[in-house]
């Protein structure tokens, strides 16, 4: 990847340089994650371990204080090296980012969670359930809270926890039956009643071990209710580009195998190598093109989010971002993949895994039709 041009930041440098020393051993453990459903321990141990997950806990609180910026292009870097370890952490820097930018929670709170955050605790909100569908739809949870003895009791069960046998930390959405709202709950994996299915079984991510969160009847604190939904008002959310990010290096690492295998693979039907054949190269400059173009609108729509002291004014590349970069990046796959032809279907390549993570990328927040209704009220001043 030649990004040198587009890499400017201190954190950027110093985390591409940590990447590259450790890429080839997160590579060769992907396969072997992703045919046996396994989540990438060692990977994710590293990161913590390195302070990756410390990456977007402001510098006040003792983190690195990195941009939604410097998380774009470093998730983007990482996503080529392993899509599912990328989107995994990729959740934790997400939340921890909005947390402490919004100010979402009280401050003692942000004060003792960001000691957790520094201590390794990986942390992701569950909120999707097999009745409501894509939480973006504000279907209303059936996982419920209740006041009960000076304590909340939290109930239900939570499906796409990605991470799940990772995490030390769930952000829960449950309805309050007294306030009639929906609130956020912080639950912890040690809480008696806090269980992990095991039932992750999906064609994509399957390394991501997103399994189902089951509580049962899980008691915490008061002081653990967190949040409620749509209290202070809808804001746009940087930090949610963490998911193109991951998934627009997944596209990249399709386009470096193909151009790999074009420059090299010479059949005994031709002179050269299929890179000089007009159709091949036909396909590479169309995949080079939907590649810089996804990757420069991202990138420039993370820049303009730091730099704009009015992040409203960014629903609509914030809401396009995630679109774009799907489309664009299955097609980036597709053509890889004509490249390389019958070959690209066997098991022992990446490409076929590239083509399944990406596929799953279409049913990650935000759905496309709410992203282009969403973008439709804006410029129509429907909000």
């Amino acid at each position: 990847m030649k990004y040198s041009a587009l890499i400017h930041s201190d954190i950027q440098k110093k985390w591409i340089e940590k990447f590259d020393s450790i890429k080839d051993q997160f590579k060769e453990k992907a396969e072997y994650n992703d045919v046996h459903s396994r989540f990438p321990y060692e990977n994710i141990e590293w990161l913590v371990k390195e302070g990756y997950t410390l990456l977007t806990l402001p510098k006040a609180y003792g983190g690195e204080g990195a941009t939604v910026e410097d998380m774009v292009i470093l998730q983007t870097y990482l996503g080529a090296i392993d899509g599912a370890t990328a989107l995994s952490i990729g959740w934790h820097l997400s939340v921890v980012g909005q947390l402490y930018e919004q100010q979402m929670w009280e401050q003692d709170m942000l004060d003792q969670f960001a000691k957790e955050i520094k201590e390794g605790a990986l942390v992701n909100r569950a909120i999707s359930e097999a009745d409501t569908g894509s939480p973006t739809r504000g279907g209303r949870p059936a996982t419920y809270a209740v006041e009960q003895d000076g304590e909340i009791v939290v109930d239900g069960v939570k499906t796409f926890t990605s991470m799940s046998k990772g995490l030390t930390h769930f952000v829960v959405s449950a309805y309050d039956q007294a306030l009639e709202k929906v609130g956020y709950y912080l639950i912890t994996k040690d809480m008696p009643g806090v269980e992990i299915a095991d039932n992750w079984n999906m064609i994509g991510m399957r390394a991501t071990e997103s399994h189902d969160l089951v509580l049962n009847n899980v008691r915490i604190p008061k002081e653990n209710f967190v949040e409620i939904r749509g209290e202070g008002g809808k804001k746009p959310n940087g930090w949610i580009l963490h998911i193109p990010s991951v998934y627009l290096g997944i596209a990249q690492a399709a386009r470096d195998y193909a151009i790999d295998f074009a420059k090299s693979y010479s059949p005994n039907s031709i002179d050269g190598t299929i890179g000089e054949i007009t159709t091949v190269q036909q396909n590479i400059g169309k995949m080079e093109s939907l590649l810089l173009s996804a990757r420069h609108f991202l990138w420039s729509t993370a820049a303009m989010y730091n730099h704009t002291s009015e992040p409203q004014q960014l629903w609509n590349e914030t809401s396009a971002s995630k679109v774009l970069v799907m489309n664009q990046g299955l097609e980036v796959i597709d053509l890889a993949m004509r490249i390389v032809g019958a070959k690209s279907l066997e098991m022992e390549r990446p490409l076929q895994r590239y083509y399944r993570d990406m596929r799953a990328g279409i049913h990650n927040p935000p759905m496309e039709d709410m992203a282009y209704t969403n973008i439709a009220k804006s410029v129509q001043g429907l909000f």
